[in-house]
């Protein structure tokens, strides 16, 4: 099935310049994107009478390592006069590399490293480097409270300097930090519909009316995408805030001492909490006691990064205790096989919209309904609302 686009690619002559370089951490969603290019390509080909054909619009490339942890680029196919994109997940810590006979995993300052020894390796050659890198490198540090760092804005900074147009991203932590580079573009996309549809595709029994569903924000930063999912949902919304003890500092944040609530009843009410991230989990399993001492029926959780940094136990027992039905992310980073196997686990993937994302920036169209979904959202629940009597799977294209 073609997408939305009227013509996916110009056949006057085989003008495609489109090349992706996918890291080592971004290989799996790399390999999807290229996919569905690929089909994309060769369908509008077919269909225009044209005997254009690609294979991959993927470029080899490898990042190696001396034995003692020094790396290079290297990029193993042209790429002069092509436009670049970039494919570069931080977060994906199951990456390995040799030191002094150690096998190490890649951190993202490992990942960030080699994004920049990519596009060295480049030497200037392509037309225009545009970087995809779903969770922005130090994307939680976004404002200076004190003598510390701004990792974020300084590396934007510096990958505009070594000649990259353009940042694509996703649900970034803060996205002011594209402030520290005005004049280069910036995308933040929200994957809003993905995650919805996923959810309403192993649940076809809930009842998503203003009586019967509610949206809470976990903290005051999450309030925006809650606000968004609320008004396009046209239910109530609630928020808890998070009272600090600002005295100390643990792990490099001051502890939470209590979460208050703020907002209507949520008594028999099915909830979705939607945040950026879950790293430690902490606040996520506070909230859900929070609302089930309040009375609440199910608890669905929604982050677009799902990195549980300190393990699935402490979600496989709230879980078994009945605290929440479901966590629901994305496969924008890295999630290892144990996670995806949780049944209490959704994941939404998100290859095909990154692909309509480099093939609408591609072609310089209107990005507009991509970063907006509402109506496709409108439409998803409409669907679902018909289908819900009979609880048919949704199939509503992406």
């Amino acid at each position: 099935m073609r997408p939305f686009f009227e013509s996916i690619f110009n056949f006057d002559k085989d003008t495609s310049n489109m090349a992706l370089i996918a890291l080592a951490g971004a290989k799996e969603l790399g390999d999807k994107v290229d996919y569905y290019l690929v089909n994309w390509y060769n369908q509008e080909a077919k269909a225009q009478g044209k005997k254009f054909h690609r294979d991959t619009f993927l470029i080899k490339n490898v990042c190696p390592r001396f034995t003692t942890g020094d790396g290079k680029g290297l990029v193993m196919e042209t790429i002069r006069g092509k436009d670049l994109y970039i494919l570069c997940d931080v977060g994906n810590y199951s990456i390995t590399y040799n030191m002094f006979g150690f096998e190490n995993n890649m951190s993202p300052d490992d990942h960030y490293c080699d994004l920049k020894r990519v596009i060295a390796a480049c030497g200037g050659k392509a037309k225009s480097i545009t970087v995809v890198m779903p969770s922005l490198y130090g994307g939680r540090q976004h404002r200076r409270n004190a003598r510390e760092s701004l990792d974020c804005a300084q590396m934007l900074q510096e990958l505009r300097d070594m000649g990259v147009s353009e940042i694509i991203t996703f649900d970034a932590h803060d996205p002011r930090v594209q402030n520290a580079v005005p004049l280069m573009g910036f995308d933040n996309f929200l994957p809003t519909y993905q995650i919805l549809k996923a959810m309403l595709r192993s649940y076809t029994d809930l009842d998503m009316t203003r009586e019967r569903f509610m949206i809470v924000s976990p903290d005051e930063g999450a309030m925006s995408r809650n606000i968004y999912y609320a008004s396009v949902l046209g239910t109530d919304l609630g928020m808890f805030y998070k009272r600090r003890d600002y005295a100390n500092v643990v792990n490099g944040r001051n502890p939470i001492v209590a979460h208050e609530y703020i907002g209507n009843d949520v008594r028999n009410k099915d909830i979705f909490v939607a945040d950026d991230i879950i790293a430690t989990g902490d606040s996520m399993l506070k909230l859900c006691n929070e609302l089930k001492e309040r009375g609440c029926g199910k608890i669905f959780l929604s982050a677009t990064y799902a990195l549980f940094t300190e393990g699935l136990k402490k979600f496989d027992d709230a879980y078994d205790q009945g605290l929440f039905t479901a966590v629901v992310s994305t496969n924008l980073t890295y999630a290892p096989k144990e996670l995806l196997e949780r049944k209490w686990f959704i994941q939404a993937d998100m290859s095909k919209f990154l692909a309509y994302i480099i093939s609408a920036c591609d072609q310089n169209k209107s990005l507009s309904e991509l970063l907006d979904p509402h109506d496709k959202i409108h439409e998803l629940i409409a669907k679902f609302n018909a289908n819900k009597p009979e609880q048919i799977a949704l199939d509503i294209e992406e």
